[in-house]
Formats: structure tokens, sequence, C-alpha cells
């Protein structure tokens, strides 16, 4: 007999664990729109003061593998370079002027 009400209050205790488990909790979720456009440019296309800039002693030894023109919200633009030296990789933004910024 006091197996049976042992089992009994076991399955209860469970039944209630599983049921609290499984309320849901809603929690707002915010998703800030980016409203910053990156556009793929052909590393042959950049404008020559990007160009001299990536061939300055800084950089040289950075190898450009792709270019991407990123405009920001506020209407500003800059390239986006991925650079690689070795098996390491990187990027440098650099804006139209031949200005590394930050």
């Amino acid at each position: 007999m006091k197996n049976l009400i042992l089992s009994a209050a076991f399955i209860a205790m469970a039944g209630i664990t599983t049921v609290k488990a499984n309320e849901n909790i809603s929690t707002p979720v915010i998703i800030q729109q980016d409203s910053t456009q990156k556009v793929p440019v052909k590393l042959e296309e950049l404008p020559a003061p990007v160009t001299t800039t990536l061939q300055t002693d800084a950089y040289k030894e950075w190898a450009p593998s792709a270019a991407f023109l990123v405009t920001n919200a506020d209407k500003s633009q800059y390239y986006h370079i991925d650079v690689k030296k070795g098996t390491e990789v990187a990027f440098i933004k650099i804006n139209k002027e031949g200005v590394v910024v930050q």
C-alpha cells in the first residue's frame, strides 16, 4: 500500500513539473534593421587613391583578395578590402580619398 501511494505521489509530482516546464514565456524580440549596403567591387576597379594606399609600406605585404563599397545610413562611403598575408586574414577600410578609416 505504501508503494502504491508513493508511486501515485511521484507520478503526480512529475506531471506538475512537466506542466510547469512546458509553460511558454514570451519575451519581446527587437530587430534592428541594418541600413548599410555592401556592394562587391572588382579589385582592378578600385580608385587610384585606394590602390596607392594599398601599395604603401604599411600594407604592401598584404594581398587584397576582395573589395566591397560600403554605404552607411548617413550616406558616407568607404571600401572594405579583405586582405591576406600567409595564413593571416584581415580587412582594411579605406575611403575614396585613400585615407584608412576606423
